[in-house]
């Protein structure tokens, strides 16, 4: 058995998944985790495609990177109320 014959579309794919993943969960800063965001995102829709669901990739394509801007306009509030309680912190004490 030739061990390239392991390295297809959904072993790459379901690598990417999985570092994505991991990203998602280990990185502590929030555009870090956006960047492993979109690299689950890629893996996720190469593993549609791998499967041959070729309308459901399409909508996933669409739909992903409207969720990465929901993502990234929650992550700008988030920075934005703590940085109002800090302040209220600050002049508080």
């Amino acid at each position: 058995m030739n061990p390239l014959d392991f390295i297809n579309l959904t072993t790459i794919s379901a690598a990417v998944m999985f570092i994505g993943a991991a990203g998602i969960i280990l990185l502590p800063k929030p555009l870090d985790k956006v960047i492993m965001f979109a690299l689950l995102q890629g893996g996720f829709i190469s593993t549609i495609v791998a499967a041959r669901y070729l309308d459901v990739a399409l909508v996933a394509a669409i739909f992903d990177p409207i969720a990465t801007v929901i993502l990234l306009m929650a992550i700008i509030k988030i920075n934005e109320i703590r940085g109002k309680k800090a302040q209220e912190e600050d002049s508080s004490a």
